[in-house]
């Protein structure tokens, strides 16, 4: 299974946040399990990078960066998926456009996120880390 990680699954591991730590950080765990492969994108670890280095400083964010670069694989940003993301009348928020159009095209299965509703006008999956997870457990 391939699983596309949102910014807000990385910013709660790296940054240990409560309640979702926990879920966030049983689903990165699955980065060792060959049947699941994990992907996010640079603008994802971009973000997540803002908000680790608010909370750890400039340093650790950087190792926290590099070591999820090295673990998860990353998707990319093409001119095709801007032009999709522009030319979807249904996306209003630009950046959620682009990680999903990216996540399509890297054949992704399912969009992990806190921001379900974000991803409205989806045709993926759209799970949080907790409805994931027990779904995973069934």
């Amino acid at each position: 299974m391939k699983i596309f990680l949102d910014a807000n699954i990385l910013i709660a591991v790296c940054n240990k946040e409560y309640p979702l730590f926990p879920f966030a950080a049983r689903i990165l765990s699955l980065v060792d399990k060959r049947e699941h492969q994990l992907y996010t994108s640079p603008l994802c670890l971009a973000i997540c990078y803002y908000f680790a280095e608010k909370k750890t400083g400039h340093t650790k964010a950087k190792q926290k960066m590099i070591l999820l670069a090295e673990k998860i694989k990353l998707t990319d940003h093409t001119p095709e998926d801007v032009k999709q993301v522009a030319q979807n009348k249904k996306i209003h928020d630009f950046e959620d456009g682009l990680e999903y159009y990216s996540a399509i095209r890297h054949k992704c299965d399912v969009i992990i996120t806190e921001d379900i509703d974000d991803f409205y006008f989806s045709d993926l999956p759209i799970l949080s880390a907790k409805m994931f997870l027990k779904d995973l457990l069934k």
